[in-house]
């Protein structure tokens, strides 16, 4: 067997470890994973006309632990709250921190904690805008749970999906996840102040993105400074 095939083999096998357990399961496991993606997906697309019918503008924010999603979204809100009527449905594991920060800036907030859940699902949402009446909303953001893996298995119905990384993260954090690049409308580089000291090669980071989603649309911040959150602002249409 030459090399190549080894480590194609290899290759296989991590990719299987993640998913299957023993030999015996292995369909099973597979049909379930499938069986629980089309329903969410089902799900989603009720939200995302139930928003349509109300002419809400909805977006779904992920981004790394870290990356400045918060940030950011205190950001925005303390922007266009005298304009828009804003609802921000935040998802950690537990506590209601971001929310807390955000609804200081003039949004309502609703805080989900997923508990051992990694990511928010289409399940969640409905469960909240359900429960909610929308006739009191024009904008609704959903901060998705703190990582760049898990929410690229469920789409939640908005309109569009913003993923934020970080110049803290390194430049080549967006290559290490291409799923969430590939899946989102916008990419939004943070912590841009700290591109010198860090030496972070943000042009990387951009070309990467366009490399993986040639239609994406990349902008860098910085939350801190408040550089080209106008930008950011334009670019999600409000």
């Amino acid at each position: 067997m030459s090399d190549k095939e080894e480590k194609e083999i290899h290759r296989i096998r991590e990719i299987e470890s993640t998913n299957l357990a023993r030999d015996e399961i292995r369909d099973l496991v597979i049909e379930t994973k499938k069986e629980v993606g089309q329903e969410n997906d089902a799900l989603a697309e009720q939200i995302n006309i139930i928003f349509k019918q109300h002419n809400i503008l909805s977006y779904d924010i992920v981004g790394a632990i870290g990356a400045g999603k918060t940030a950011l979204l205190e950001k925005i809100s303390e922007s266009i709250s005298s304009k828009y009527r804003v609802l921000v449905i935040c998802g950690d594991i537990t506590t209601r921190v971001d929310a807390d920060r955000i609804e200081r800036h003039n949004a309502e907030t609703i805080q989900i904690n997923t508990g051992r859940e990694c990511a928010l699902n289409a399940y969640h949402i409905y469960q909240i805008i359900n429960n909610k009446d929308l006739t009191n909303y024009d904008v609704i953001f959903i901060e998705n749970v703190g990582n760049l893996i898990c929410p690229s298995d469920f789409s939640l119905g908005t309109d569009n999906r913003v993923v934020i990384v970080s110049t803290t993260e390194g430049e080549w954090v967006v290559e290490k996840h291409p799923m969430l690049f590939k899946m989102s409308d916008i990419a939004v580089i943070n912590k841009i102040d700290l591109r010198e000291r860090l030496g972070t090669n943000v042009e990387k980071m951009i070309k990467d993105a366009k490399k993986i989603n040639p239609n994406i649309t990349i902008l860098t911040t910085s939350a801190k400074t408040g550089q080209n959150i106008d930008k950011l602002i334009k670019c999600l249409g409000l």
